[in-house]
């Protein structure tokens, strides 16, 4: 993947507590509702596993600009019950349900995306974890496979009613 050149405007970390409202905002702002993680279940993502958010926050404003999250399982398929039940993560899992890649509107054609995600794969790696997985709509599938990430065909999922294809990235 290409280095973004914008990384100095950012903060790449983990998410922080008082962050999760801003979190399901941005949630609300990048999905349709039919798609998007309740803000419920963002904040009970944020309790039960902050460590697999990476936030990108705008170093002047100290605004989320985007976010990639997930849970980690020994799971290797992914489902729908990822999106709604935050207590199938498992802190040892070697997999990464990923849940969600959100970069608001006006961070958006920038690069922002695809370095969050080079982020993220590099720190887990780092952890000893050996796969991604995340769903995605057709449209999204070049995109993904331009990041590493390998199309498995249509996914077992009919979240928010749509079709999903289903993709991987292995790290080893």
């Amino acid at each position: 993947m290409a280095f973004f050149h914008r990384s100095e405007e950012f903060e790449f970390r983990d998410i922080r507590p008082e962050e999760a409202n801003q979190a399901a905002e941005v949630e609300r702002i990048c999905f349709p509702p039919n798609e998007a993680c309740t803000e419920k279940m963002m904040l009970e993502r944020v309790a039960s596993a902050p460590e697999l958010f990476l936030v990108a926050v705008e170093r002047q404003t100290g605004k989320i600009a985007g976010f990639l999250n997930g849970l980690s399982t020994e799971e290797g398929k992914f489902r729908d019950e990822f999106f709604t039940d935050a207590g199938l993560y498992d802190p040892k899992g070697r997999n990464i349900m990923l849940l969600g890649l959100d970069v608001l509107p006006e961070f958006r054609g920038q690069g922002l995306a695809r370095e969050i995600v080079r982020q993220y794969v590099q720190r887990e790696r780092e952890k000893g974890r050996h796969m991604l997985f995340l769903t995605c709509l057709p449209a999204k599938v070049k995109m993904y496979q331009k990041m590493g990430f390998q199309d498995r065909g249509l996914a077992d999922s009919s979240w928010g009613g749509e079709q999903w294809h289903e993709m991987y990235y292995k790290m080893e």
